[in-house]
């Protein structure tokens, strides 16, 4: 049973982290009080979040318990992406998940752009159109398919409900909470010819199978416009595990003109009060790519994509 008095100190100390100015206290706040306990003692709510839409979420899940109580997801793509959307824009979001940057995206496009959502799970799917449906996004069009370099047929699974959003095709040898059979086709093959013609950013999560997903996507990388900008969140050890690698990646983006640029990532509680006041840009980057890594590639020629 929870505490009243618990769940009152909860309440205000996310008040504190989402709108009183500065960041005194509130990464510890976060870190050790409040995300724990949202999480272990989840809740169910509609919220408002800070590009102004409503979400429905689940406090047990990382991506919707970071929206309650921020109010945001990935503070530097969120800056990333409202930087580079323009009315009669399209946007590609492949691993939507509940349709957070699709969300953020619609608002962005407007009615004269799109968004096309592809979430492979069908839970995720039923909640993205939810939440499309909540803020009113008649140009999301949601795709419930997985991605690859071919037509098939792939095995997700799912090892904690606690982060929802790594499900994945990667093979698992431990307990799994719940797996899924989807079918899978390249993304030219998703996606209409109007929407490979006007995609402005194309953004891929997928897990550990982003290899794949630009095999397949390579036939079409020399007819998209030429300022579309790629954005991955590669992951070198599950990509491994599926016979892929980062190199085949980079190179195969690096024949097509596209220079390679990192966007800081930091899912730890602590860092968002400071990332939120403070978003980064996407730096050039040239060394190797180790551990979890989101990349944006662009045919934009700097050493940051501002």
């Amino acid at each position: 049973m929870s505490n009243p008095t618990t769940e009152a100190l909860v309440t205000l100390g996310r008040a504190y982290v989402r709108r009183a100015p500065g960041t005194l206290f509130k990464s510890a706040l976060a870190a050790r009080f409040l995300n724990p306990r949202l999480r272990d003692h989840p809740r169910q709510r509609v919220v408002d979040v800070a590009c102004g839409a409503r979400f429905a979420v689940d406090t047990q899940d990382l991506i919707q318990r970071y929206l309650y109580l921020f109010g945001v997801w990935e503070p530097n793509m969120t800056r990333w992406l409202r930087s580079r959307l323009r009315t009669g824009d399209v946007l590609v979001d492949v691993g939507a998940n509940v349709g957070v940057f699709a969300v953020l995206g619609s608002r962005l496009v407007g009615g004269t752009g799109r968004v096309v959502a592809v979430e492979a799970s069908p839970a995720f799917h039923r909640r993205l159109l939810r939440n499309a449906e909540l803020n009113g996004c008649d140009n999301i069009r949601a795709v419930n398919a997985a991605v690859s370099d071919s037509r098939r047929t792939l095995t997700f699974v799912l090892a904690s409900s606690q982060n929802m959003g790594a499900n994945s095709i990667v093979p698992y040898d431990g307990p799994a909470e719940s797996t899924f059979e989807t079918e899978a086709l390249t993304l030219p093959e998703l996606l209409e010819a109007d929407e490979i013609a006007r995609a402005r950013v194309i953004k891929i999560d997928v897990e550990g199978a982003e290899g794949a997903v630009v095999r397949g996507l390579k036939p079409v990388l020399d007819r998209l416009r030429p300022d579309v900008e790629i954005a991955v969140e590669v992951t070198p050890e599950r990509m491994a595990q599926l016979g892929d690698s980062v190199d085949e990646l980079l190179d195969t983006m690096r024949e097509h003109g596209f220079h390679s640029y990192r966007l800081a990532n930091d899912y730890a509680p602590g860092s968002y009060p400071r990332t939120m006041r403070s978003p980064s840009a996407p730096e050039r980057w040239r060394g190797p790519v180790v551990g979890e890594t989101e990349l944006v590639f662009s045919r934009v020629d700097a050493e940051v994509l501002v």
